[in-house]
């Protein structure tokens, strides 16, 4: 059982969340593992106890590559 606990840890999938304005990335968190939605914002909480608000709205997740994309808003 420990084993596959530590196996699980190995293999987590949280992802770096990134802010878009127009054609440009800009790193806002690693490590996300909670996204919240509200009233034009998004909370990015990360595995370390750090969190940002930011506004805009999620563009595009992909677990696969570990990215999140959050599309900046006016």
């Amino acid at each position: 059982m420990a084993h596959e606990m530590e196996n699980r840890r190995k293999h987590m999938c949280e992802a770096n969340a990134y802010y878009l304005k127009g054609d440009k990335e800009e790193l806002i968190l690693e490590s996300v593992d909670v996204l919240e939605n509200k009233d034009g914002e998004v909370r990015i909480a990360n595995i370390f106890g750090e969190q940002k608000v930011v506004r805009g709205r999620i563009h595009s997740m992909s677990l696969v590559e570990h990215r999140i994309l959050i599309e900046a808003q006016s």
